[in-house]
């Protein structure tokens, strides 16, 4: 991928949880203003990538760069603006539940700046507006479809009109009609604001509708990569048996465990 201006790098990145390594000398490059998916199996590091740019976790060898910035060398305030300025959806929304939509959209513009309330009630319903819930402000999350909900959660994100927007499994749950509905909101708002953008996803067929590019990782590696026209051309065994669901191919289902089924229940095999 020839970037010229990375807004989000990766440098040489390993990370592990404990003794359990997840990433390992991972390298990659983001352009401003891309939109970006990040597919992979279960447990092939997405959402601990999310969470490195974030800067909710720090990785133990390399470098996770955003505009320019070295994550692991921010004070905790510089970590504190640099999520001000990111926006995240979280996967089933994660609203609150004893707030109405109203007040979950205002809660950033709440807490991160001193507008006066006419003003934020103003920008709440704009945001809703734009994710076609005006009018929708008293309602709870107790009374929001999944789809609904999943639409407030976004405008609740894009609240401060961030410069980095992080997706995990935003179409997680949700109806066919209420998965195009959330997929067209994510590629309109991020044109609009101009925002880069990461998304952990593992729709296949929606999200190569709508991102940029796509890295696919597997073994804590990006072991492919390219735009949606190359990955769908591509005859890659991994990737065809990712996008096709085929249970056999090079992606194993079981756990690679360090002894065999036999000797954990001590059976004795026996060889003709």
């Amino acid at each position: 991928m020839n970037v010229t201006e990375p807004f989000i790098e990766f440098r040489d990145v390993s990370f592990a949880y404990n003794d359990r390594p997840i990433l390992k000398d991972l390298s990659f490059q983001i352009a401003r203003g891309q939109l970006v998916a990040i597919m992979g199996g279960s447990g092939s590091g997405k959402t601990t990538m999310l969470r490195l740019i974030a800067g909710q976790v720090r990785p133990q060898k390399g470098q996770v760069r955003v505009d320019g910035r070295d994550l692991s060398t921010m004070s905790h305030a510089e970590l504190y603006e640099h999520r001000r300025r990111m926006g995240f959806l979280f996967q089933f929304g994660a609203l609150f539940t004893d707030l109405s939509v109203g007040d979950n959209v205002a809660f950033p513009l709440r807490e991160h700046t001193d507008l006066p309330a006419r003003l934020i009630d103003d920008l709440v319903t704009l945001k809703l507006n734009a994710v076609g819930l005006r009018g929708a402000e008293k309602l709870m999350p107790s009374e929001l479809s999944g789809g609904m909900a999943r639409r407030v959660a976004l405008a609740r994100a894009i609240a401060l009109d961030p410069r980095l927007m992080l997706y995990d499994e935003p179409f997680t749950g949700l109806d066919p009609i209420s998965l195009g509905v959330i997929a067209h909101l994510i590629k309109k708002l991020n044109d609009a604001l101009d925002t880069t953008a990461v998304m952990v996803t593992h729709d296949v067929t929606k999200s190569l509708e709508i991102v940029d590019y796509v890295f696919f990782v597997a073994q804590g590696r990006i072991i492919a990569e390219g735009t949606p026209d190359q990955v769908r051309a591509s005859d890659s065994p991994w990737l065809r048996q990712f996008i096709d669901g085929a249970p056999e191919g090079p992606v194993h289902f079981a756990y690679p465990a360090a002894s065999s089924l036999e000797a954990d229940l001590g059976l004795e095999v026996r060889h003709a």
